[in-house]
C-alpha cells in the first residue's frame, strides 16, 4: 500500500501547523522531518525542537531523516509519541549494526539511508534488522533538487534483494518525488515516497496530497 510523506523541509515556517494540518487532512501518512547539520551535508535546517512543536497538533507519525555526523548523540532527542522511524545514513554511522540496535532500543523503528553513489552492498548484513531502507534519489542537502532516474534501478534491485530474502523492510525514496514521476517509483518497488516541494509548494496544499493519493486509489 502506498504511503506519501511530505517532508517539512518544503514548509512554510510560520505556518508550520496550518500546513501539517493541510497535508493530514489531504490523507498524507506521515511527516517526514529532514534534519541537516551543515557538517554530513552542505546545509542546516532545523532540530528537534520544531519536530516536537508539533506534538499534540498532528495524529501524523514522524518520519526522521537524520542527515548528520554522529547521529547516536541525538537519538534520544527525536523520539516522541509520534516518532515511528528513525532513519540514520550508513555513510554517517561507523558501526551501523549498534546505531540500528539503539534506535530499536527506544522504542523506535529503524531505518538505513543510502546517498544515490552509495552501493546497495553497504547493506548486506543489516537488511534483517532494519524496517526501511530509504534510498536517497537526489544528493541530500537541498530541498527542490531534479530526481536522479538512475536511483530507480538501484529501487529494482532492492526490491528483488527482498523478495530474496523473504525480508519484508520497506523501501522508502526522497528526492525530487512529484506527480510526473511518482509512479515510476511505486512501479519500481517503492513503499513510501517522501514529497516536498511538490506538496508544500502547491497553491492547495490539501488538493496536491489528494492528488498524490488518490493515483493509488
Amino acid at each position: 500500500m502506498f504511503k506519501l510523506a511530505p517532508s517539512i523541509l518544503s514548509a512554510d515556517f510560520s505556518q508550520l501547523a496550518q500546513q501539517v494540518e493541510l497535508i493530514e487532512k489531504g490523507g498524507a501518512d506521515l511527516i517526514h522531518v529532514d534534519v541537516m547539520d551543515g557538517h554530513f551535508v552542505p546545509n542546516i535546517s532545523y532540530g528537534a525542537v520544531v519536530m516536537k512543536s508539533l506534538n499534540g497538533k498532528t495524529s501524523l507519525p514522524y518520519d526522521v531523516h537524520l542527515m548528520i555526523e554522529n547521529p547516536d548523540a541525538y537519538l534520544e532527542d527525536f523520539v516522541t509519541d509520534n516518532t515511528e522511524y528513525i532513519s540514520v545514513h550508513v555513510e554517517a554511522c561507523r558501526h551501523i549494526n549498534r546505531t540500528i540496535q539503539h534506535i530499536r532500543s527506544l522504542g523506535v523503528k529503524p531505518a538505513v539511508v543510502l546517498n544515490p553513489g552509495t552501493s546497495l552492498a553497504t547493506l548486506d548484513w543489516v537488511l534483517a534488522d532494519v524496517d526501511m531502507v530509504l534510498l536517497m534519489s537526489v544528493n541530500p542537502g537541498f530541498g527542490g533538487q531534479k530526481f536522479i532516474p538512475s536511483v530507480l534501478d538501484k529501487v529494482r534491485e532492492l526490491a528483488k534483494i527482498r523478495e530474496e530474502r523473504g525480508l519484508d523492510f520497506l523501501i522508502e525514496i526522497d528526492g525530487g518525488v512529484n506527480l510526473d514521476n511518482v509512479k515510476d517509483v511505486t512501479d519500481a518497488g517503492v513503499d513510501i515516497a517522501v514529497a516536498g516541494s511538490a506538496v508544500f509548494g502547491a497553491e492547495d496544499i490539501v488538493k496536491r496530497t489528494k492528488d498524490f493519493k488518490d493515483l493509488y486509489r
